[in-house]
């Protein structure tokens, strides 16, 4: 995704502004961006580190007023670009913060060459929580897309599922009226919000269920998206509600092997 142009209002102003959200965590909703010719809303996620550091994932425009907000906060010591679609402002925040290591999903640098953008990575992210936040965030590479590799964090004290777009969940009546009925045929406004159905074509059905259940066995309270309405409750149920289909299909899949399992004795 790219940055649309400046000003263009996205329904959750204020912008560029740390806004609280739970304990140790705080919201920066930033400027639309766009995703196949249509402005979508998008929100970093900033964690304070128990040693005091700033964790910044999928990092938005980086203005003076904010990068104040966050000096006084805590030094920004991580920068996460968690999919191949999120990494535009990183570059603008390595220069603000040289000290900062910047993490990179698989795929995410290769990305950044196709589109003009080399970006000096430190560190690609695996599915094991790195040295600098084990114990306090645990992440895993979302399986069954060798192209889509996105990193999905857990805040373990609060809680808070941190994802990207695994799941879009824009509220219609904060988008130009000619997209709200293209978002509703997609099946990713904020009635019913899941993964894009583009996306989900290109997934290997049971590797991507595998994973969804390795979400849902953290039992997270809250899910924190990059683009539309977050989830602040109830989280287990709504990645139940958005990956019905195909956790249904691995279940009725593994029911089947069981019954083949019992009459094969």
């Amino acid at each position: 995704m790219t940055t649309c142009t400046p000003g263009r209002p996205t329904g959750y102003e204020p912008l560029n502004t740390l806004k609280p959200c739970t304990d140790h965590i705080w919201l920066i909703d930033g400027p639309a961006l766009h995703g196949n010719c249509m402005p979508f809303p998008s929100r970093a996620t900033v964690v304070q580190l128990d040693n005091g550091d700033l964790w910044v994932h999928a990092p938005t425009q980086l203005t003076d007023g904010l990068r104040k907000e966050l000096d006084a906060l805590g030094p920004v010591r991580h920068l996460i670009a968690p999919n191949w679609r999120h990494f535009a402002y990183i570059a603008d925040w390595q220069a603000s913060y040289p000290k900062a290591t910047a993490w990179a999903a698989p795929g995410v640098t290769e990305r950044a060459a196709i589109k003009g953008m080399p970006i000096a990575f430190d560190h690609t992210l695996g599915s094991c929580a790195e040295p600098a936040w084990d114990g306090q965030i645990d992440q895993l590479i979302v399986q069954g897309n060798k192209r889509h590799c996105e990193a999905v964090f857990f805040h373990r004290e609060s809680k808070s599922l941190i994802i990207t777009d695994l799941i879009q969940n824009l509220e219609t009546v904060k988008l130009p009226i000619w997209m709200r009925p293209l978002v509703w045929i997609a099946g990713i406004d904020d009635s019913d919000g899941k993964m894009p159905p583009d996306m989900r074509l290109t997934f290997r059905k049971n590797s991507l269920a595998a994973s969804i259940e390795q979400l849902i066995a953290w039992a997270p309270e809250r899910i924190i998206l990059a683009h539309g309405r977050w989830f602040e409750r109830s989280a287990v149920s709504e990645l139940e509600r958005a990956f019905r289909r195909i956790l249904s299909d691995r279940r009725w899949d593994d029911a089947l092997k069981q019954i083949q399992s019992k009459q094969g004795k």
